[in-house]
């Protein structure tokens, strides 16, 4: 009976036994079923099957690891910095040149620490943010001021301006360029300074010359002096070169003041026109105005009727014959285009002439210093005779209308007109007085 119950319970094991392997081998059919990509006519044992799969995983796994290494030696070598935070701005990976832009010597690859606390820069959060909230890039560009733990080195970490993009990514994960604008800006102020002291040089010659050239003028018979006509002319235009970039490097210092007052902008244009009519009548040009009559603004009055000289003396400029210049005005309040729900009123001007306009490309950099675009724009229409000095292109022109709408805390765009076809100009001014809507 023993032997026998013995038996029994060896053969229940082994068909236990059998069932079980039977039972495993059903389930990596089904596990194995969707890795079979390969020769599916061969049938291969099961087990090594799986050893082969789980082999290639492997492999991909190295190869994906020696991939995520290389793409990340790329980016520390970069000359621009890159970060990357998980879902939580947690610090997750950053390349040597962030590390040295953010200031991040407390970090070590391995670490994963929240970047406020590593970084205090609410710019850099807040992009962070709305990259994630908005799944689209964003740019941003500000003053980073760097913190540092170390009293000692306060004195030499200075402030730096600083232009990030960022990019979104899986797991709300978020990465973000960073570039290092500072070093750039500190040339181009070396290079205005440098220019400007050359400019304050340049003046006292050009100024001798000049009278050197006018003291010629009357003494020469034709047609010797029409060469001492001719070299008035490029004595102007480089007195007028000077003389406008120092007047651009004056309105970009920090320290520019304005000497702000009332001004009545429709009689400011009318006054603008009067010195501008010899140069429009001789190509039949009138000036149309729309808009109040009793138009005031706070601002400096010198600095604004240079700014309608210039606009002015482009549009006449490029216009074609017996056309029309029109400059339309209408005070528009902060509620007008945006949701704020402020009250204060500002002035816009549009300004619109019936010329060739501005070409696509030229559009985003018509207001840099010296730019000259078209040729079909930048071509002077006047007769060389002309010997009015502010009328004299040199590239400034525009630059110096723009500086001055921003030292007033406005703002100015250039377009083409969709119906004229011509130059748009939209300049808007703040402070616009309370009796000017009477």
């Amino acid at each position: 009976m023993l032997l026998l119950g013995f038996i029994l319970g060896l053969a229940v094991g082994i068909g236990f036994w059998i069932w079980q392997q039977v039972q495993l081998n059903r389930y990596l059919e089904r596990v194995l079923q969707p890795l079979t990509y390969r020769s599916s006519k061969v049938a291969l044992p099961l087990i090594p099957r799986l050893r082969q799969e789980i082999a290639m995983v492997k492999q991909q796994r190295q190869d994906w690891q020696q991939s995520l290494q290389t793409y990340q030696d790329l980016l520390d070598f970069a000359p621009i910095g890159y970060l990357q935070v998980d879902e939580e701005n947690q610090l997750l990976w950053c390349n040597q040149q962030a590390r040295e832009i953010l200031y991040l010597q407390r970090w070590q690859p391995g670490q994963v620490r929240l970047l406020l606390e590593l970084v205090r820069s609410y710019e850099l959060d807040q992009l962070i943010e709305q990259t994630r909230d908005r799944q689209k890039s964003q740019t941003i560009e500000w003053i980073f001021h760097p913190s540092c733990d170390n009293a000692a080195e306060i004195s030499t970490i200075k402030s730096l301006t600083l232009r990030a993009s960022s990019l979104p990514l899986p797991y709300g994960k978020v990465g973000v360029f960073l570039e290092n604008r500072q070093p750039l800006l500190d040339i181009n102020q070396e290079r205005d300074r440098s220019f400007s002291d050359l400019a304050h040089e340049l003046r006292t010659p050009l100024t001798s010359i000049r009278l050197v050239a006018e003291t010629l003028q009357p003494r020469l018979e034709p047609p010797l002096n029409r060469w001492v006509d001719r070299l008035m002319q490029e004595v102007d235009r480089l007195i007028s070169l000077v003389q406008n970039w120092l007047e651009l490097t004056h309105m970009e210092a920090p320290n520019m003041q304005l000497q702000t007052e009332a001004v009545d902008v429709r009689s400011l244009i009318a006054s603008v026109w009067e010195t501008l009519e010899p140069l429009a009548q001789r190509q039949r040009l009138s000036l149309q105005y729309s808009g109040p009559e009793n138009l005031w603004i706070k601002a400096d009055p010198a600095r604004i009727y240079q700014v309608f000289l210039n606009l002015l003396d482009n549009s006449i400029k490029y216009s074609p014959p017996c056309t029309s210049i029109h400059v339309q005005a209408k005070i528009l309040s902060k509620k007008d285009i945006s949701r704020d729900n402020s009250t204060s009123s500002f002035l816009e001007i549009n300004l619109i002439d019936s010329g060739v306009g501005f070409s696509e490309a030229d559009l985003p950099r018509i207001f840099e210093r010296f730019y000259r675009g078209d040729k079909a724009r930048t071509h002077s229409s006047l007769p060389e005779s002309n010997t009015i000095r502010s009328i004299v292109g040199n590239g400034l022109g525009l630059a110096i209308v723009r500086q001055i709408a921003i030292a007033h805390g406005g703002s100015i765009k250039a377009m083409n007109h969709p119906e004229t076809g011509g130059a748009w100009i939209q300049l808007q001014l703040p402070e616009v007085m309370a009796n000017s809507q009477s």
